[in-house]
């Protein structure tokens, strides 16, 4: 099993989940990222984050266990311009994640303020 940090429409209970769960994944723990993230809503279908070198928060996200061969079916699935790379978490370990490429970013909107998807959408529905 793959350790993934998912921070958008992937974490359970939302939109995407289901990829996860087709491909066997499992829940292992809520976590947050190094205060080096930023987060962008995507037209508010689903966000986008970013390590920055200045003015980067913690994100808050889902770690899931993927088997290796169900990476490639989850990120296909993905929305263009997100990615998998490496995200450093508050704890100091290394996971893969869910990214947005930079391109995605402009010109939407920042949310890193609100420190994680489920908080932005849920202030949304206020």
């Amino acid at each position: 099993m793959i350790q993934l940090a998912v921070n958008g429409t992937l974490m359970r209970g939302l939109e995407l989940n289901a990829n996860l769960i087709k491909v066997n994944g499992a829940f292992i723990r809520e976590a947050k990222t190094a205060a080096q993230y930023r987060l962008w809503s995507i037209g508010d279908r689903h966000p986008a984050m970013l390590r920055v070198a200045d003015g980067g928060g913690a994100i808050a996200l889902e770690i899931w266990g993927i088997p290796s061969e169900g990476i490639c079916q989850v990120l296909l699935q993905e929305p263009p311009g997100l990615s998998i790379g490496k995200v450093l978490l508050e704890d100091g370990e290394i996971v893969l994640g869910v990214l947005g490429e930079p391109f995605l970013c402009e010109n939407q909107l920042d949310i890193t303020a609100w420190g994680g998807w489920r908080a932005y959408t849920g202030q949304l529905l206020e």
